[in-house]
């Protein structure tokens, strides 16, 4: 019997609270100094930014960190 491995699915919504404060992805790159691409990857969950990075980001739109990112867990 192999071990079960769990996957983590990490959705967030960067994207509802970059419209909801109308700035680009450059205004808030510029914010939380990271680049444009950085926030691109994050917003289409290509990229799961690192715990600091997360934390920079609820503090920037001033929401708790799970606001704005959230597990879904499958076992494979």
């Amino acid at each position: 019997m192999g071990k079960t491995k769990m996957k983590l699915k990490i959705k967030n919504t960067v994207h509802v609270l970059r419209a909801e404060k109308r700035i680009s992805q450059e205004q808030l790159a510029n914010a939380i100094e990271v680049t444009r691409a950085t926030i691109n990857s994050i917003e289409k969950g290509n990229y799961n930014p690192s715990l600091e990075l997360a934390f920079r980001i609820s503090e920037f739109f001033e929401k708790d960190i799970t606001e704005i990112f959230s597990v879904e867990g499958r076992y494979e």
